[in-house]
């Protein structure tokens, strides 16, 4: 099972929009998928996803000074990167880019 973590507008993809209630989708993990074939699945368009944390480590940002903030990275391949049973992601919208400053 892998926990998807929403906040920020993306809340809206875990049916919980509430800002009081926790926005968390659990899903059983395909053979073989990766992160972008799960969002794709669970409806979420890539291009609403700003960053991606692996883990409780980033694996994915659109905003270029993450690498000089010390950021812990996770090893990854983009929406490529493989799924594995008991991983956690955290997905934020555009509308939290400042999130990782």
């Amino acid at each position: 099972m892998v926990e998807v973590h929403f906040y920020g507008k993306l809340r809206k993809y875990s049916g919980q929009p509430r800002m009081d209630r926790e926005s968390v989708v659990r899903t059983e993990v395909q053979p073989g998928e990766t992160l972008g074939k799960l969002l794709e699945r669970l409806g979420v368009p890539l291009d609403e996803v700003f960053q991606v944390f692996l883990n409780g480590k980033l694996l994915m940002t659109g905003n270029s000074m993450a690498p000089w903030l010390c950021y812990e990275c996770a090893e990854g391949e983009g929406w490529d990167t493989p799924l594995k049973d008991g991983d956690r992601l955290g997905l934020f919208g555009r509308d939290m880019p400042m999130l990782v400053v």
